[in-house]
Protein backbone atom coordinates (compact mmCIF):
# COMPACT_ATOMS: atom_id res chain seq x y z
CA UNK A 1 0.00 0.00 0.00
CA UNK A 2 1.92 3.01 -0.86
CA UNK A 3 1.17 6.62 0.23
CA UNK A 4 0.77 10.02 -1.55
CA UNK A 5 2.07 13.10 -0.28
CA UNK A 6 -1.24 14.34 1.68
CA UNK A 7 -1.69 11.01 3.17
CA UNK A 8 -4.03 9.77 0.70
CA UNK A 9 -2.95 5.73 0.42
CA UNK A 10 -2.77 4.18 -3.09
CA UNK A 11 -4.94 0.56 -2.70
CA UNK A 12 -3.01 -2.00 -4.78
CA UNK A 13 -5.10 -5.03 -5.78
CA UNK A 14 -8.21 -3.69 -4.70
CA UNK A 15 -11.20 -6.53 -5.40
CA UNK A 16 -14.05 -5.03 -6.68
CA UNK A 17 -17.11 -7.12 -4.82
CA UNK A 18 -20.57 -5.38 -5.53
CA UNK A 19 -22.34 -2.69 -6.47
CA UNK A 20 -23.24 0.42 -4.26
CA UNK A 21 -25.60 3.38 -3.94
CA UNK A 22 -25.64 6.12 -6.21
CA UNK A 23 -23.73 3.80 -8.76
CA UNK A 24 -20.53 3.29 -7.45
CA UNK A 25 -18.79 -0.14 -6.87
CA UNK A 26 -17.25 -1.25 -3.91
CA UNK A 27 -14.71 -2.80 -2.58
CA UNK A 28 -13.04 -3.65 1.06
CA UNK A 29 -9.68 -3.53 2.89
CA UNK A 30 -9.55 -4.62 6.37
CA UNK A 31 -13.06 -2.96 7.98
CA UNK A 32 -12.93 -0.26 5.48
CA UNK A 33 -15.60 -0.29 2.48
CA UNK A 34 -14.04 1.74 -0.65
CA UNK A 35 -16.04 3.26 -3.23
CA UNK A 36 -15.06 3.14 -6.86
CA UNK A 37 -16.67 4.96 -9.64
CA UNK A 38 -16.54 2.87 -13.04
CA UNK A 39 -15.36 -0.11 -11.40
CA UNK A 40 -17.85 -3.84 -11.90
CA UNK A 41 -17.94 -6.78 -9.30
CA UNK A 42 -14.56 -8.97 -10.15
CA UNK A 43 -12.52 -5.99 -10.77
CA UNK A 44 -9.14 -6.18 -9.53
CA UNK A 45 -7.84 -2.24 -9.41
CA UNK A 46 -5.36 -0.05 -8.22
CA UNK A 47 -7.65 2.95 -6.07
CA UNK A 48 -5.90 6.39 -5.26
CA UNK A 49 -8.09 7.03 -2.20
CA UNK A 50 -9.55 10.78 -3.04
CA UNK A 51 -11.30 11.14 -0.01
CA UNK A 52 -11.09 9.23 4.16
CA UNK A 53 -13.73 8.85 6.54
CA UNK A 54 -14.16 6.52 9.54
CA UNK A 55 -15.89 4.05 7.98
CA UNK A 56 -15.18 4.51 4.36
CA UNK A 57 -13.30 5.99 1.55
CA UNK A 58 -13.64 7.17 -1.61
CA UNK A 59 -11.33 6.52 -4.82
CA UNK A 60 -10.79 6.56 -8.11
CA UNK A 61 -9.77 3.38 -10.41
CA UNK A 62 -5.97 4.11 -11.49
CA UNK A 63 -4.64 0.51 -12.76
CA UNK A 64 -7.23 -2.30 -13.52
CA UNK A 65 -5.22 -5.77 -13.06
CA UNK A 66 -8.31 -7.66 -13.70
CA UNK A 67 -11.18 -7.16 -15.58
CA UNK A 68 -14.65 -8.56 -14.75
CA UNK A 69 -16.21 -11.07 -16.91
CA UNK A 70 -19.42 -8.80 -15.95
CA UNK A 71 -18.24 -6.17 -17.88
CA UNK A 72 -19.76 -4.54 -21.01
CA UNK A 73 -17.87 -2.71 -23.61
CA UNK A 74 -19.21 1.15 -22.96
CA UNK A 75 -20.69 2.46 -26.53
CA UNK A 76 -20.11 5.88 -25.64
CA UNK A 77 -16.59 8.01 -26.88
CA UNK A 78 -17.43 10.13 -23.84
CA UNK A 79 -17.92 7.60 -21.37
CA UNK A 80 -16.06 8.30 -18.41
CA UNK A 81 -15.76 12.10 -18.15
CA UNK A 82 -19.19 12.73 -18.78
CA UNK A 83 -21.31 12.46 -15.80
CA UNK A 84 -24.79 11.25 -18.04
CA UNK A 85 -24.55 7.50 -17.96
CA UNK A 86 -22.18 6.06 -15.00
CA UNK A 87 -23.33 2.30 -15.88
CA UNK A 88 -22.33 2.06 -19.10
CA UNK A 89 -19.40 -0.66 -18.69
CA UNK A 90 -21.89 -2.91 -16.93
CA UNK A 91 -24.51 -5.09 -19.32
CA UNK A 92 -27.92 -3.63 -19.18
CA UNK A 93 -29.26 -7.17 -17.70
CA UNK A 94 -26.94 -6.46 -14.89
CA UNK A 95 -27.75 -2.49 -14.35
CA UNK A 96 -31.48 -3.70 -13.95
CA UNK A 97 -30.84 -6.63 -11.33
CA UNK A 98 -28.70 -4.41 -9.02
CA UNK A 99 -31.69 -1.60 -9.46
CA UNK A 100 -34.47 -4.17 -8.10
CA UNK A 101 -32.37 -5.06 -5.24
CA UNK A 102 -32.02 -1.42 -4.65
CA UNK A 103 -35.38 -0.95 -4.31
CA UNK A 104 -36.23 -4.20 -2.33
CA UNK A 105 -33.05 -3.40 0.56
CA UNK A 106 -34.50 0.32 0.76
CA UNK A 107 -38.23 -0.92 1.42
CA UNK A 108 -36.91 -3.61 3.39
CA UNK A 109 -34.37 -1.92 5.61
CA UNK A 110 -36.19 1.99 6.10
CA UNK A 111 -39.48 0.83 5.44
CA UNK A 112 -39.35 -1.75 8.13
CA UNK A 113 -43.12 -3.26 6.90
CA UNK A 114 -44.10 -6.61 6.15
CA UNK A 115 -43.83 -6.94 2.38
CA UNK A 116 -45.51 -8.94 -0.65
CA UNK A 117 -42.98 -10.33 -3.31
CA UNK A 118 -41.49 -7.95 -5.43
CA UNK A 119 -42.45 -7.86 -9.05
CA UNK A 120 -39.81 -8.52 -11.92
CA UNK A 121 -38.50 -4.73 -12.60
CA UNK A 122 -39.86 -3.01 -15.71
CA UNK A 123 -36.75 -2.37 -18.31
CA UNK A 124 -37.08 0.45 -20.48
CA UNK A 125 -38.03 -0.73 -23.79
CA UNK A 126 -35.55 1.44 -25.27
CA UNK A 127 -31.81 1.34 -23.64
CA UNK A 128 -30.74 4.40 -25.48
CA UNK A 129 -32.09 7.28 -27.39
CA UNK A 130 -34.77 7.38 -24.57
CA UNK A 131 -34.32 10.83 -23.19
CA UNK A 132 -37.08 13.54 -24.62
CA UNK A 133 -35.23 16.18 -22.93
CA UNK A 134 -31.79 17.50 -22.85
CA UNK A 135 -29.51 20.47 -21.80
CA UNK A 136 -26.45 21.12 -22.97
CA UNK A 137 -24.21 24.17 -22.10
CA UNK A 138 -21.91 26.89 -24.21
CA UNK A 139 -18.29 27.26 -22.42
CA UNK A 140 -15.26 28.74 -23.55
CA UNK A 141 -13.39 26.39 -21.20
CA UNK A 142 -14.04 23.24 -22.56
CA UNK A 143 -12.63 19.74 -20.99
CA UNK A 144 -9.55 19.11 -22.40
CA UNK A 145 -8.23 15.60 -22.67
CA UNK A 146 -5.46 13.78 -21.39
CA UNK A 147 -3.84 13.63 -24.98
CA UNK A 148 -4.46 17.29 -25.55
CA UNK A 149 -2.91 18.22 -22.42
CA UNK A 150 0.25 15.95 -22.60
CA UNK A 151 0.47 17.68 -26.30
CA UNK A 152 3.14 20.35 -26.69
CA UNK A 153 0.34 21.98 -29.61
CA UNK A 154 -1.44 25.58 -28.45
CA UNK A 155 -4.94 25.00 -28.22
CA UNK A 156 -6.45 28.28 -29.03
CA UNK A 157 -9.79 26.83 -28.94
CA UNK A 158 -11.41 25.73 -25.85
CA UNK A 159 -15.03 26.55 -26.93
CA UNK A 160 -17.15 23.39 -26.42
CA UNK A 161 -21.51 22.86 -26.22
CA UNK A 162 -22.18 19.74 -24.22
CA UNK A 163 -22.44 18.51 -20.27
CA UNK A 164 -20.48 19.76 -17.23
CA UNK A 165 -18.39 17.34 -15.83
CA UNK A 166 -19.31 16.01 -12.57
CA UNK A 167 -17.92 18.24 -9.44
CA UNK A 168 -16.68 20.94 -11.73
CA UNK A 169 -18.93 23.90 -12.34
CA UNK A 170 -16.94 25.43 -15.05
CA UNK A 171 -15.84 22.48 -16.92
CA UNK A 172 -17.71 21.01 -19.91
CA UNK A 173 -17.12 18.46 -21.88
CA UNK A 174 -17.52 19.16 -25.95
CA UNK A 175 -19.94 16.01 -26.69
CA UNK A 176 -19.45 14.83 -30.30
CA UNK A 177 -22.33 11.98 -30.13
CA UNK A 178 -24.56 11.91 -27.17
CA UNK A 179 -26.65 8.45 -27.21
CA UNK A 180 -29.54 9.81 -25.16
CA UNK A 181 -32.01 11.71 -27.48
CA UNK A 182 -32.57 10.58 -30.64
CA UNK A 183 -32.23 12.70 -33.60
CA UNK A 184 -32.38 15.45 -34.78
CA UNK A 185 -30.82 16.13 -31.44
CA UNK A 186 -27.14 15.35 -32.21
CA UNK A 187 -27.25 17.06 -35.91
CA UNK A 188 -29.29 20.46 -34.01
CA UNK A 189 -26.18 20.67 -31.59
CA UNK A 190 -23.76 20.41 -34.18
CA UNK A 191 -24.77 22.43 -36.58
CA UNK A 192 -25.05 25.09 -33.88
CA UNK A 193 -21.70 24.77 -32.60
CA UNK A 194 -20.02 24.46 -35.74
CA UNK A 195 -21.83 28.00 -37.18
CA UNK A 196 -21.20 29.95 -33.82
CA UNK A 197 -17.52 28.64 -34.45
CA UNK A 198 -17.46 29.33 -37.93
CA UNK A 199 -18.45 32.93 -37.06
CA UNK A 200 -16.20 33.32 -34.14
CA UNK A 201 -19.35 33.59 -31.56
CA UNK A 202 -17.57 33.82 -27.90
CA UNK A 203 -19.08 30.83 -25.68
CA UNK A 204 -20.07 31.75 -22.19
CA UNK A 205 -17.87 32.37 -19.74
CA UNK A 206 -18.53 30.80 -16.30
CA UNK A 207 -16.58 32.07 -14.03
CA UNK A 208 -16.35 36.14 -15.88
CA UNK A 209 -19.94 36.13 -16.56
CA UNK A 210 -19.19 36.96 -20.33
CA UNK A 211 -20.16 35.92 -23.22
CA UNK A 212 -22.63 35.36 -26.29
CA UNK A 213 -23.90 31.79 -26.31
CA UNK A 214 -25.23 30.04 -23.29
CA UNK A 215 -27.02 27.10 -22.78
CA UNK A 216 -29.22 24.72 -25.75
CA UNK A 217 -32.26 22.90 -24.59
CA UNK A 218 -33.59 19.96 -27.26
CA UNK A 219 -36.99 18.75 -26.75
CA UNK A 220 -38.23 15.63 -28.84
CA UNK A 221 -41.49 13.91 -28.80
CA UNK A 222 -42.45 10.40 -29.87
CA UNK A 223 -45.02 11.48 -32.53
CA UNK A 224 -41.95 13.45 -34.04
CA UNK A 225 -42.24 16.64 -32.93
CA UNK A 226 -39.31 19.26 -31.69
CA UNK A 227 -38.59 22.34 -29.84
CA UNK A 228 -34.88 23.92 -30.04
CA UNK A 229 -34.46 26.55 -27.43
CA UNK A 230 -31.76 28.65 -27.61
CA UNK A 231 -30.44 30.76 -24.43
CA UNK A 232 -27.83 34.05 -24.94
CA UNK A 233 -26.19 36.10 -22.66
CA UNK A 234 -27.78 38.98 -24.21
CA UNK A 235 -29.43 40.29 -27.42
CA UNK A 236 -28.04 40.79 -30.97
CA UNK A 237 -30.89 40.55 -32.81
CA UNK A 238 -28.68 40.12 -36.17
CA UNK A 239 -26.65 37.17 -34.91
CA UNK A 240 -30.12 35.98 -33.47
CA UNK A 241 -31.84 36.24 -36.76
CA UNK A 242 -28.85 34.40 -38.80
CA UNK A 243 -28.53 31.61 -36.41
CA UNK A 244 -32.25 30.61 -36.75
CA UNK A 245 -32.25 31.16 -40.66
CA UNK A 246 -29.31 28.77 -40.81
CA UNK A 247 -30.96 26.40 -38.83
CA UNK A 248 -34.59 26.54 -40.06
CA UNK A 249 -33.14 25.74 -43.56
CA UNK A 250 -30.96 22.87 -42.82
CA UNK A 251 -33.81 21.78 -40.03
CA UNK A 252 -37.08 22.08 -41.36
CA UNK A 253 -38.97 19.26 -39.85
CA UNK A 254 -38.36 21.22 -35.71
CA UNK A 255 -41.88 22.25 -34.75
CA UNK A 256 -40.75 25.11 -32.42
CA UNK A 257 -37.69 27.78 -32.25
CA UNK A 258 -37.65 29.83 -29.01
CA UNK A 259 -34.80 31.57 -27.47
CA UNK A 260 -34.26 33.04 -24.11
CA UNK A 261 -31.90 36.33 -23.22
CA UNK A 262 -31.13 35.24 -19.94
CA UNK A 263 -28.49 37.72 -18.06
CA UNK A 264 -28.30 36.48 -14.56
CA UNK A 265 -26.00 34.85 -12.92
CA UNK A 266 -27.79 31.22 -12.96
CA UNK A 267 -28.64 29.31 -15.97
CA UNK A 268 -32.22 28.00 -14.74
CA UNK A 269 -34.81 29.63 -17.45
CA UNK A 270 -38.14 28.96 -14.86
CA UNK A 271 -38.36 32.85 -13.96
CA UNK A 272 -37.09 33.90 -17.65
CA UNK A 273 -39.66 34.92 -20.77
CA UNK A 274 -39.22 32.00 -23.70
CA UNK A 275 -39.75 33.98 -26.51
CA UNK A 276 -41.18 32.31 -29.62
CA UNK A 277 -38.51 32.83 -32.98
CA UNK A 278 -40.94 30.89 -35.48
CA UNK A 279 -43.04 27.96 -35.20
CA UNK A 280 -45.29 26.94 -32.68
CA UNK A 281 -44.72 27.99 -29.40
CA UNK A 282 -45.51 24.42 -27.34
CA UNK A 283 -45.68 20.71 -29.27
CA UNK A 284 -47.36 17.56 -28.36
CA UNK A 285 -47.14 14.14 -26.82
CA UNK A 286 -49.47 11.55 -27.00
CA UNK A 287 -50.07 8.38 -25.18
CA UNK A 288 -53.10 6.17 -25.17
CA UNK A 289 -55.09 8.41 -27.75
CA UNK A 290 -54.46 11.44 -25.07
CA UNK A 291 -52.54 14.48 -25.86
CA UNK A 292 -50.47 16.23 -23.79
CA UNK A 293 -49.35 19.92 -24.77
CA UNK A 294 -45.67 20.70 -23.73
CA UNK A 295 -44.33 23.86 -23.78
CA UNK A 296 -40.62 25.68 -22.91
CA UNK A 297 -40.60 24.79 -19.64
CA UNK A 298 -43.66 21.94 -18.95
CA UNK A 299 -42.80 18.87 -16.85
CA UNK A 300 -43.33 15.26 -18.82
CA UNK A 301 -41.34 12.00 -17.37
CA UNK A 302 -38.08 12.11 -19.47
CA UNK A 303 -38.35 8.83 -21.01
CA UNK A 304 -42.01 8.86 -22.86
CA UNK A 305 -42.38 5.59 -23.86
CA UNK A 306 -41.31 3.74 -20.48
CA UNK A 307 -43.31 6.96 -18.41
CA UNK A 308 -46.50 5.55 -20.79
CA UNK A 309 -45.72 1.21 -18.91
CA UNK A 310 -44.66 3.76 -15.52
CA UNK A 311 -48.51 5.19 -16.09
CA UNK A 312 -50.36 1.92 -17.09
CA UNK A 313 -49.11 -0.03 -13.48
CA UNK A 314 -50.18 3.13 -11.15
CA UNK A 315 -53.49 2.49 -13.27
CA UNK A 316 -53.32 -0.68 -12.90
CA UNK A 317 -52.98 -0.53 -9.04
CA UNK A 318 -55.27 1.76 -8.51
CA UNK A 319 -57.96 -0.48 -9.69
CA UNK A 320 -60.27 2.06 -11.00
CA UNK A 321 -64.51 1.33 -11.46
CA UNK A 322 -65.80 4.11 -12.37
CA UNK A 323 -66.78 5.30 -9.42
CA UNK A 324 -64.02 6.64 -7.38
CA UNK A 325 -63.47 9.95 -6.45
CA UNK A 326 -59.38 10.11 -7.28
CA UNK A 327 -56.68 12.97 -5.52
CA UNK A 328 -53.28 12.81 -8.02
CA UNK A 329 -50.71 14.40 -5.79
CA UNK A 330 -47.84 16.33 -7.57
CA UNK A 331 -49.85 16.27 -10.79
CA UNK A 332 -47.16 18.23 -12.40
CA UNK A 333 -49.08 19.21 -15.80
CA UNK A 334 -51.88 16.70 -15.04
CA UNK A 335 -50.75 13.70 -17.37
CA UNK A 336 -51.57 10.51 -14.86
CA UNK A 337 -54.43 12.81 -13.39
CA UNK A 338 -55.96 13.25 -17.27
CA UNK A 339 -54.45 9.45 -18.23
CA UNK A 340 -56.81 7.81 -15.25
CA UNK A 341 -59.94 10.40 -15.48
CA UNK A 342 -61.26 7.95 -17.87
CA UNK A 343 -61.86 5.31 -15.08
CA UNK A 344 -62.61 7.51 -12.06
CA UNK A 345 -65.62 9.61 -11.18
CA UNK A 346 -63.35 12.55 -10.83
CA UNK A 347 -59.71 13.27 -10.56
CA UNK A 348 -58.24 15.90 -8.39
CA UNK A 349 -54.98 17.10 -9.25
CA UNK A 350 -52.33 19.07 -6.72
CA UNK A 351 -49.24 20.55 -7.91
CA UNK A 352 -46.92 23.41 -6.54
CA UNK A 353 -46.05 25.12 -9.74
CA UNK A 354 -49.09 27.16 -10.71
CA UNK A 355 -47.73 26.82 -14.73
CA UNK A 356 -47.98 23.01 -14.67
CA UNK A 357 -51.41 23.58 -13.24
CA UNK A 358 -52.35 25.86 -16.54
CA UNK A 359 -50.97 23.15 -18.41
CA UNK A 360 -52.98 20.28 -16.66
CA UNK A 361 -56.00 22.33 -17.42
CA UNK A 362 -55.09 22.86 -20.78
CA UNK A 363 -54.11 19.13 -21.29
CA UNK A 364 -57.71 18.09 -19.84
CA UNK A 365 -59.53 21.30 -22.34
CA UNK A 366 -57.07 19.41 -25.66
CA UNK A 367 -58.54 15.91 -24.60
CA UNK A 368 -62.12 17.19 -23.74
CA UNK A 369 -61.62 15.53 -20.14
CA UNK A 370 -64.63 17.15 -17.52
CA UNK A 371 -64.08 15.43 -14.01
CA UNK A 372 -60.94 17.37 -13.88
CA UNK A 373 -59.97 19.55 -10.76
CA UNK A 374 -56.60 21.10 -10.50
CA UNK A 375 -55.30 23.12 -7.65
CA UNK A 376 -51.77 24.73 -7.42
CA UNK A 377 -49.91 25.63 -3.97
CA UNK A 378 -47.78 24.16 -1.35
CA UNK A 379 -48.96 20.38 -0.90
CA UNK A 380 -49.13 20.96 2.88
CA UNK A 381 -51.01 23.50 3.10
CA UNK A 382 -53.75 22.77 0.25
CA UNK A 383 -54.45 18.91 1.03
CA UNK A 384 -56.74 19.33 4.35
CA UNK A 385 -60.55 18.83 5.91
CA UNK A 386 -61.61 21.54 4.05
CA UNK A 387 -60.58 20.74 0.60
CA UNK A 388 -62.09 17.05 1.19
CA UNK A 389 -65.15 18.79 2.23
CA UNK A 390 -65.26 20.85 -0.83
CA UNK A 391 -63.87 18.62 -3.37
CA UNK A 392 -65.00 15.10 -1.96
CA UNK A 393 -63.03 12.50 -0.04
CA UNK A 394 -60.92 10.35 -1.83
CA UNK A 395 -61.12 6.58 -2.26
CA UNK A 396 -57.91 6.36 -4.04
CA UNK A 397 -55.01 9.03 -3.54
CA UNK A 398 -51.98 8.91 -6.69
CA UNK A 399 -48.53 10.40 -5.40
CA UNK A 400 -45.72 10.80 -7.02
CA UNK A 401 -43.74 13.24 -5.22
CA UNK A 402 -40.06 14.86 -6.12
CA UNK A 403 -36.46 12.82 -4.82
CA UNK A 404 -37.31 14.31 -1.04
CA UNK A 405 -40.53 12.39 -0.86
CA UNK A 406 -43.57 13.95 1.26
CA UNK A 407 -43.92 16.04 3.73
CA UNK A 408 -44.83 14.34 7.10
CA UNK A 409 -47.57 16.69 7.45
CA UNK A 410 -49.01 15.28 4.29
CA UNK A 411 -48.34 11.77 5.30
CA UNK A 412 -50.41 11.89 8.09
CA UNK A 413 -53.21 14.25 6.25
CA UNK A 414 -53.52 11.61 3.98
CA UNK A 415 -53.71 8.54 6.90
CA UNK A 416 -56.08 10.50 8.22
CA UNK A 417 -58.31 10.95 4.95
CA UNK A 418 -58.20 7.24 4.81
CA UNK A 419 -58.86 6.37 1.32
CA UNK A 420 -59.30 3.22 0.19
CA UNK A 421 -56.19 3.12 -1.66
CA UNK A 422 -52.75 4.94 -2.24
CA UNK A 423 -51.14 4.13 -5.30
CA UNK A 424 -47.40 5.93 -4.36
CA UNK A 425 -45.03 6.40 -7.25
CA UNK A 426 -41.06 7.22 -6.12
CA UNK A 427 -38.15 8.10 -7.95
CA UNK A 428 -36.39 7.61 -4.94
CA UNK A 429 -37.19 4.07 -2.54
CA UNK A 430 -35.61 5.34 0.13
CA UNK A 431 -37.77 8.26 0.85
CA UNK A 432 -40.97 6.26 -0.83
CA UNK A 433 -39.89 3.68 2.23
CA UNK A 434 -39.38 5.90 4.86
CA UNK A 435 -42.74 7.82 4.21
CA UNK A 436 -44.89 3.91 4.17
CA UNK A 437 -43.15 3.34 7.56
CA UNK A 438 -45.53 5.86 8.84
CA UNK A 439 -48.64 4.76 6.46
CA UNK A 440 -47.80 1.18 8.38
CA UNK A 441 -50.28 2.23 11.01
CA UNK A 442 -53.16 2.57 8.74
CA UNK A 443 -52.02 0.76 5.39
CA UNK A 444 -50.51 -2.47 4.12
CA UNK A 445 -47.97 -2.50 0.91
CA UNK A 446 -49.55 -5.35 -1.49
CA UNK A 447 -47.66 -4.93 -4.58
CA UNK A 448 -44.09 -3.54 -5.53
CA UNK A 449 -43.30 -3.14 -9.13
CA UNK A 450 -39.94 -1.51 -10.11
CA UNK A 451 -40.15 0.54 -13.46
CA UNK A 452 -36.71 1.43 -14.90
CA UNK A 453 -36.96 5.05 -16.48
CA UNK A 454 -33.20 5.36 -17.38
CA UNK A 455 -31.01 2.83 -18.55
CA UNK A 456 -27.08 3.06 -17.90
CA UNK A 457 -27.72 5.48 -14.44
CA UNK A 458 -28.19 3.85 -10.74
CA UNK A 459 -32.12 6.28 -11.01
CA UNK A 460 -35.19 3.57 -11.07
CA UNK A 461 -38.59 4.84 -10.02
CA UNK A 462 -40.59 2.19 -7.88
CA UNK A 463 -44.46 1.77 -7.51
CA UNK A 464 -46.30 0.73 -4.36
CA UNK A 465 -49.71 -0.18 -3.73
CA UNK A 466 -50.92 0.23 0.02
CA UNK A 467 -54.33 -0.84 0.96
CA UNK A 468 -56.45 0.11 4.45
CA UNK A 469 -55.56 -2.37 6.98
Amino acid sequence: MGRSRRNKPLLERLVISDVAAEGKALGRVNDTVVFVPLAAPGDVVDVQVTKKRKKYFEGRPVKFHHLSEMRAEPFCEHFGVCGGCKWQHLPYSEQVKFKQREVLNNLQRIGKVELPEISPILASPQERFYRNKLEFTFSNKRWLSLEEMESEEVIDNKNGLGFHIPGMFDKVIDIKECHLQRQPSNDIRMAIRNYALQNNWTFFDLRAQEGFLRTLIIRTTSTGETMVIVVFFHEDEEKRNSLFEYLKEHFPEVTSWMYVINEKKNDTITDQEVVLQDGRDHIFEEMEGLKFKIGPKSFYQTNSEQAYNLYKVARDFAGLTGEETVYDLYTGTGTIANFVAGNAKKVVGIEYVPEAIEDAHINSEINNIQNTRFFAGDMKDLLNHDLFEKEGFPDVIITDPPRAGMHEDVVRTILNAAPEKIVYVSCNSATQARDINILDARYRVTAIQPVDMFPHTHHVENVALLERK
